[in-house]
């Protein structure tokens, strides 16, 4: 399926500030699509934005703004063909500690954002983006890592994942009843360059892990570093949300983006240390909320898709250690503080 039929067309983004929204207006624009973008920029400073993520605010399809506002995606949905849903709270950890606000941003923000698209005759698709944070910690065979497939029983163990299951189901409630397409899209560890590390997460392992190293800080192994995650590079899960905001056969369906590899967070560690040499490893208690871990079931995606991922994690670890060398002002100064010690 070619993405060359988004030519000329009008998507709004919503969280198009972020990492993952800034590469897929970066990849709209590139396409010849025009990106309507919306991004409250507050995750971050705001010379993040700027300097690491491209973002201007001369720009006159970027709009500052809170979707949980009435009124705002109203204004910017007009026009559009199609909708990318992916401005949420999205660190679990934050979620965690400020409950009320994940549940305002990413429950009552997407009501907003669906029932503007159901009353937009334009609008021929949205793509809803969720998590696989939605399985929690599913059983598997002993000495086998879990692996996810989009059938499996909902049972997230987070704040965060909560908030995306409720998600999944209103995106289809809403949109089936007025008979505009979706498609779910259930993103797996994403991490690339330029991710920024937040303070007080646990989330971003790849830039945790480069920019502690880095500093000679110690990397944390979390619960032993046990856990496993399916690291997909930010260019392949851009890539992939454009095609299931495209493709015929993602009609009303729901869709894992993950490269069907597990790994666990000690073998990213050891990735890491081929840059950083010198980097010390020590275990830490695995927090509240922080699942297990396993890898997606990729068949669907690439069925329905038509694509796969090309980015590996020993590539995709390379190229962030690399641009860290050669940005190091990007990281954070909280995290060169004494205390990050």
């Amino acid at each position: 399926m070619s993405l060359q039929q988004l030519a000329g067309t009008r998507v709004l983004v919503t969280g198009a500030g972020g990492l993952i929204g800034s590469r897929l207006t970066a990849q709209l624009r590139r396409i010849g699509a025009r990106p309507v973008s919306v991004c409250k920029i507050d995750a971050y400073p705001r010379q993040v934005y700027h300097d690491h993520f491209g973002i201007s605010l001369d720009d006159p399809d970027f709009h500052v703004g809170d979707i949980v506002e009435r009124g705002v995606v109203d204004k910017l949905i007009e026009g559009c063909d199609y909708v990318i849903h992916a401005a949420a709270l999205a660190d679990v950890a934050a979620c965690t500690r400020r409950s009320v606000d994940a549940i305002t941003t990413n429950v009552i923000g997407t009501q907003r954002v669906l029932e503007a698209a159901a009353a937009t005759p334009s609008v021929r698709r949205v793509v809803f983006v969720s998590s696989a944070s939605v399985y929690g910690n599913q059983d598997a065979r002993a000495g086998e890592l879990a692996e996810f497939a989009e059938d499996a029983p909902l049972q997230p163990v987070s704040i965060y994942g909560s908030t995306k299951a409720c998600g999944e189901f209103q995106t289809a409630t809403v949109l089936r009843e007025v008979g505009t397409s979706y498609a779910i899209v259930r993103y797996f560890s994403v991490y690339g360059e330029p991710q920024v590390v937040k303070e007080n997460s646990h989330s971003w392992v790849v830039a945790w892990f480069c920019m502690r190293a880095a500093l000679g800080l110690p990397l944390h192994l979390n619960g032993g570093g046990r856990q496993v995650r399916d690291l997909v590079h930010v260019d392949d899960i851009a890539t992939g949300t454009l095609h299931a905001l495209v493709a015929p056969a993602a009609h009303n369906q729901t869709i894992n983006l993950g490269t069907g590899i597990g790994t666990t967070i000690r073998e990213v560690a050891e990735l890491v240390r081929r840059y950083y040499p010198d980097a010390a490893v020590i275990e830490t208690p695995r927090p509240p909320g922080d699942p297990l871990g396993g890898y997606a079931c990729i068949r669907r995606m690439a069925e329905l898709l038509g694509w796969q991922p090309e980015i590996t994690v020993t590539e995709g670890v390379a190229r962030y250690a690399a641009w860290l060398k050669e940005t190091p002002s990007a990281v954070p100064a909280w995290l060169r503080q004494p205390a990050a010690a």
